[in-house]
């Protein structure tokens, strides 16, 4: 069964509130991805706010669970109702049960369980809600904090591609690490 959810998603854990991510966002959004050193291993790192503003517009859906589509969540602090960064979800599997995950977090963030938080409750919200079969994350081999990440999360590596994409002008490898729905305890108790 696929189902596609036409209503704003809102996802919530202890600390955190995950919605999705509008053109209002745009300066958030900047200034976390625009700094380059924290970004190094992203594919896109915004120039200006404007360039920021048309991601949202341009690629983002602003409906989730649509193939072929990128959605973004925008992470937010409960407690300062702050931006703090975006967990992407790209719907690219014909038959829609197949998710690839992408997080980024502001560097002050990072390392505090945010991450982890965040993302536990968007693969428990795709295995669940949206009885996704299989989730990937595509990570730079030199991005130890996001293998840590998501092996931590249960994920497992399944191929490593080398030089298999050119990053600013540098052909660089990557990893493709994955969870099969019936590999996690994330998903709640009523499946």
């Amino acid at each position: 069964m696929t189902t596609e959810i036409k209503t704003v998603v809102e996802l919530t854990t202890a600390r955190l509130l995950l919605r999705p991510l509008q053109t209002g966002d745009a300066e958030d959004l900047y200034n976390y991805r625009s700094d380059r050193n924290i970004n190094r291993y992203q594919g896109w790192i915004p120039e200006s706010l404007e360039e920021a503003e048309r991601f949202i517009m341009e690629r983002v859906s602003p409906v989730i669970n649509v193939n072929g589509t990128w959605f973004q969540f925008a992470v937010v602090l409960k407690a300062t109702g702050k931006i703090i960064g975006d967990i992407g979800l790209h719907f690219f599997d014909n038959e829609n049960r197949q998710v690839e995950l992408g997080c980024t977090l502001a560097g002050y963030y990072q390392g505090k369980g945010y991450a982890a938080e965040a993302l536990s409750q968007v693969i428990s919200y795709l295995f669940s809600t949206l009885d996704k079969h299989r989730l990937i994350a595509v990570i730079d081999p030199e991005n130890l904090r996001s293998i840590n990440l998501f092996e931590r999360l249960g994920f497992r590596r399944e191929a490593h591609f080398r030089k298999c994409r050119n990053l600013n002008g540098t052909w660089v490898d990557d990893m493709v690490f994955a969870l099969l729905r019936e590999e996690t305890t994330l998903v709640r108790d009523n499946d």
